[in-house]
């Protein structure tokens, strides 16, 4: 079991009767993940001390469109792929933390600072807004 606290009974009611156990923990995670930070697909398992990026990844392309899935994202901080408009106009929106593309890299998008944008999972996100 993970050390997340167990999600309410009728917590999501709109998946939880549909996904697999780890697609839902995955998405509770995605879901904790307060404004303006981050965790990489990498982090995430770690978190649940079960599966790994790829899997977390494929959770969150599969159902991730149920939480906010522009903050679970790549370690690099580039932004994920076809959606790079709609994910930066969030993290602008939320004050998340990004590294302008400099003047070599003009016309590209800017990356997420992943040194400042990052969660650890230490706070809890409620107390967020």
């Amino acid at each position: 079991m993970s050390e997340l606290s167990p999600p309410d009974d009728d917590a999501r009611p709109e998946y939880t009767d549909a996904l697999p156990e780890y697609a839902e923990r995955v998405l509770d995670v995605a879901d904790r993940i307060p404004p303006g930070r981050v965790m990489t697909y990498g982090d995430v398992a770690e978190w649940l001390q079960e599966g790994g990026p790829r899997q977390v990844g494929r959770v969150m392309a599969l159902y991730g469109g149920a939480v906010p899935w522009w903050r679970v994202v790549r370690a690099d901080g580039v932004l994920l792929p076809g959606h790079e408009l709609d994910a930066l106009g969030r993290y602008r929106a939320e004050g998340t933390p990004l590294k302008e593309a400099g003047r070599a890299a003009e016309g590209h998008l800017p990356r997420l600072d992943m040194r400042r944008a990052r969660w650890d999972g230490g706070e809890h996100a409620q107390g967020h807004t």
